[in-house]
């Protein structure tokens, strides 16, 4: 039976341990398939709705809190919502929600997030002993975190789940679009100057690159609103958001103020959306959210 010819990509069950399709082929199995590597993975994000990453090509851009700002109003909403934070060279969720110094918890199901006001946050800031602590990591560690983020923590039944990554186009966006193929959409944050929005465009081609939709673009710091009589005044350029979405054909979400109750409340831990709910600003980030909705 030597001669007989077998099919392209035909086995005959004398080499699994020098086959590349050993991992999944039945056959090396003793006639029972595999199991799914990424079993854990899709159970958990099957128990989620909704999944946005919010991105920025550019740092400094306030992306944080319009994530953290946008989970908030979302969770007000009546919404169940999770919050994970992946900038892990620089996580600022814990600070900005009053969460610093705790700690995650678990059992034999995997850890649970760490709960403020009915919203679920996760962040490498809860695996620090100290939060002075740099987190000193290579690209093949920060991705294998990454996935324990998602795979191995019980975030439960979720409408939505927003997903906090540092600036830039690398290791923790790409894990983060790879490890869920069907994310929903980024949201891209910039600021008005044309040197911010430069930036942020190869963020929006990152997407395009990935097939993850773009939902749209955020100016943040759009003109003063003041604390008095909540007029905005521009300070810095205007437009550079809206003309970005426009260059780039995708949606412009809304414009946020600069405010400085959204600067205080982070300092103090507290979401601005829902310490200053009345404010301009807020409106601002819940009219994003209802244009997020609506796209």
């Amino acid at each position: 039976m030597s001669n007989v010819e077998k099919k392209p990509g035909a086995c005959d069950k004398t080499a699994c341990g020098a086959c590349s399709h050993a991992a999944t082929c039945p056959s090396a199995h003793g006639g029972v398939p595999a199991a799914d590597p990424n079993a854990k993975l899709k159970s958990r994000l099957g128990r989620i709705r909704r999944k946005i990453i919010v991105m920025s090509g550019k740092g400094g851009v306030g992306k944080s809190t319009v994530a953290v700002n946008l989970a908030m109003a979302a969770m007000l909403s009546g919404q169940r919502v999770g919050l994970l934070d992946v900038d892990l060279h620089g996580p600022s969720v814990p600070t900005m929600l009053g969460l610093e110094g705790q700690k995650l918890v678990g059992d034999d199901s995997g850890f649970y997030p760490v709960t403020v006001g009915g919203l679920s946050v996760l962040s490498v800031g809860f695996l620090l002993k100290n939060p002075d602590d740099p987190v000193v990591w290579r690209g093949p560690v920060k991705i294998g975190v990454i996935r324990q983020f998602i795979e191995d923590v019980n975030w439960g039944d979720l409408d939505l789940l927003v997903i906090d990554v540092p600036p830039g186009t690398g290791d923790e966006p790409l894990t983060v679009c790879q490890l869920i193929p069907d994310l929903d959409g980024a949201v891209i944050v910039t600021t008005p100057q044309k040197v911010a929005a430069v930036d942020v465009r190869k963020s929006v081609s990152f997407c395009k690159d990935l097939n993850v939709p773009v939902l749209g673009v955020v100016e943040n710091m759009s003109g003063f609103a003041c604390p008095k009589c909540g007029e905005i005044t521009p300070i810095l350029r205007e437009g550079g958001g809206k003309k970005l979405a426009d260059d780039m054909h995708v949606p412009f979400l809304g414009s946020i103020p600069i405010d400085p109750m959204i600067a205080t409340s982070g300092d103090e831990g507290r979401a601005f959306v829902e310490d200053s709910g009345r404010s301009p600003a807020a409106g601002c980030f819940r009219e994003i959210l209802h244009n997020l909705y609506q796209g």
